[in-house]
């Protein structure tokens, strides 16, 4: 074991994550460069086949056949629109925005606060996956929240603008909507909070938690 996991991504904000992570453990985290198109996305019903797909094609471009490799993903899950756009989140992206997801909500609306919070219902789900060169580890993270009623902000990236967690209680556990918590935003998107604060709320940084606690986490230093 040399010490070092090969990110499969080009998400510096990722790869910042997932140093912090490892790093006390002695591993350092190196982006893992391939040629473009060679990882194609595939599709697939859950966050998990889509992970687990990526992992079999970055194993192609791995420097040595124990290297350890790690791949994410991750996705918007919309309760009112049957999950949507779910493991189609970066092509929803690419393609209708946050604006488009407004669009498909904007009928979803009422004065009461907490029942616009329940009509509204989202979640930001995350799987990491990590090849250790012998076996797949898995790890599974989600923030619990919902959609704004316009685009706010320009912080983070992807559909950040449009999302509101729900406050936490001091474990670091979602409340319901209709509950204040520990650690809030305050009403704010993702879009309007800065890094430290979305790190306390992050799916991605809960699906390193679970996958660090599910695989062990040899200490590389000794």
């Amino acid at each position: 074991m040399d010490g070092i996991i090969w990110f499969l991504t080009g998400n510096e904000g990722k790869l910042r994550e997932a140093r912090h992570h490892f790093s006390a453990l002695g591993y350092e985290v190196k982006p893992l460069l391939v040629p473009e198109g060679s990882v194609v996305e595939p599709q697939a019903g859950t966050l998990e086949a889509v992970a687990f797909a990526k992992i079999e094609q970055a194993k192609l471009h791995l420097p040595h056949a124990n290297a350890i490799v790690l791949v994410e993903d991750a996705g918007l899950f919309v309760d009112a629109l049957n999950g949507f756009p779910g493991v189609y989140s970066a092509y929803a992206m690419d393609t209708i925005g946050p604006n488009g997801i407004l669009r498909l909500m904007q009928h979803l609306t009422t004065e009461d606060i907490v029942q616009v919070k329940k009509l509204r219902s989202a979640a930001f789900q995350a799987v990491a996956v990590l090849w250790d060169g012998e076996q797949c580890w898995v790890g599974r993270g989600e923030c619990k929240g919902s959609i704004a009623m316009d685009v706010r902000g320009e912080e983070g990236f992807g559909f950040d603008p449009v999302f509101i967690p729900y406050d936490l209680d001091e474990f670091g556990d979602a409340m319901t909507p209709d509950r204040l918590g520990t650690v809030s935003t305050h009403g704010q998107t993702f879009g309007e909070v800065d890094a430290a604060t979305k790190h306390a709320f992050s799916h991605r940084r809960r699906a390193l938690d679970s996958l660090v606690k599910a695989w062990g986490v040899p200490d590389a230093r000794g």
